[in-house]
């Protein structure tokens, strides 16, 4: 993709969401994560084995002396934040895509599976020369006009690493303008500041804790095969694109690469423990894989977690006689 014209990209890109993610895009308030909405809409009697008791309404059910669960309404509109990471290490790939065209890629899955009446969708773009704000508009022209900046944006070559803001500072941002309720979307590797010791926290948990206590949050998670294994081909130079640094590298030792592949390995479980403490979704995507499948895999997830019965998911439901304090 990377050999077209922008606007050629651009149409490949939608034509291939829109024809894959065809079964995803129907329905009036779709989404990537659904939920049960958030506006208070009354009460009704509470339906044993159907109901979760933490939505019992104690208050009309201690006046009434008949259990009663809170109903709420599916949000009208939905408003989704991006932060999508556009930092130099986001330009390395080794597949038929590397990892910032993937993310351009998971932007643009995202902006039409929430698109709908009424729904906005607005992003923060961190790259190598500070954070771009897109404010939160709706309709297709504002999605293709965000995914043609991400397209045509320049390449970090001639900037300072060390200038460019951190992902801490992205969700600082997304957190000051995501002023109602919705869902945040974050696409990146998620390794800035990732620490050596799995225990430690990287400085980006505590900002992503604070969004998922009142968003929804999915993070989107790009990485390269390469990241993950080295090949045997010799001596190669090896450039961390954030820092700069180099180091040579003999691939031809065993042992190293299973070494590299051991301490890769704990690094994506150390990401996926500090997606799980916060609370977000997690949605891993790679540039040698089918990212639409992989994403329509995810979608399907989400739906069967929501529709699963709710006594499988807050254990046994209290029988009604003995919320009334007699017997059944």
């Amino acid at each position: 993709m990377a050999d077209l014209a922008p606007d050629r990209r651009l149409r490949r890109l939608e034509l291939t969401v829109t024809r894959r993610l065809d079964g995803l895009l129907h329905g009036e308030h779709r989404g990537l994560l659904p939920g049960p909405g958030s506006e208070i809409a009354g009460s009704r009697e509470y339906r044993p084995g159907e109901d979760e008791v933490r939505r019992m309404d104690w208050a009309v059910t201690a006046r009434t002396a008949v259990p009663h669960v809170r109903e709420v309404d599916a949000d009208r509109e939905l408003t989704t934040w991006l932060l999508v990471d556009a930092s130099p290490s986001m330009e390395f790939g080794t597949a038929e895509l590397d990892k910032r065209e993937l993310a351009v890629a998971a932007v643009a899955a995202v902006g039409f599976l929430t698109a709908g009446s009424g729904n906005r969708l607005g992003a923060q773009v961190l790259g190598p020369h500070g954070l771009r704000r897109f404010p939160a508009r709706g309709g297709r022209t504002h999605l293709l006009g965000l995914l043609r900046a991400l397209l045509a944006a320049p390449r970090a070559a001639g900037v300072d690493p060390g200038a460019a803001p951190g992902l801490a500072e992205g969700l600082a941002a997304v957190g000051r303008v995501a002023a109602r309720r919705g869902l945040v979307v974050v696409v990146s590797d998620l390794l800035d500041g990732l620490p050596d010791d799995p225990a430690a926290s990287p400085p980006w948990e505590a900002a992503l804790r604070r969004l998922a206590v009142r968003h929804q949050v999915l993070a989107v998670e790009v990485t390269d095969p390469r990241e993950l294994e080295l090949p045997d081909v010799g001596l190669i130079t090896l450039v961390d694109p954030e820092t700069g640094r180099r180091r040579e590298v003999f691939t031809g030792d065993r042992r190293l690469r299973a070494r590299y592949a051991e301490a890769a390995l704990a690094q994506r479980a150390q990401v996926r423990q500090v997606l799980r403490r916060c609370g977000a979704a997690h949605l891993p995507l790679r540039t040698d894989r089918d990212w639409c499948a992989d994403i329509v895999r995810h979608v399907h997830a989400q739906r069967r977690l929501a529709l699963a019965p709710a006594a499988g998911r807050a254990g046994p439901a209290p029988r009604p006689g003995a919320l009334r304090g007699g017997a059944a």
